[in-house]
């Protein structure tokens, strides 16, 4: 997902797109110790991800 497509979502949008990233990340951190995984760059973009939401979200805080 694009970073300028996060900021155009609402902060519910973004707290559960939160959630859905952190339960994918789950997931596939479960498949790679199982040695079933076979991308491991996928564990780094679900990373990218939740650390572009969490910025948002916290500019927006900041913002009022």
């Amino acid at each position: 997902m694009d970073f300028k497509e996060l900021q155009t979502k609402t902060e519910q949008e973004l707290h559960d797109l939160l959630a859905t990233e952190k339960h994918h990340l789950r997931e596939l951190r479960f498949k790679a110790s199982e040695g079933q995984l076979k991308g491991v760059h996928a564990i780094r973009t679900a990373r990218t991800t939740i650390a572009q939401i969490l910025t948002v979200l916290k500019k927006r805080q900041q913002a009022g």
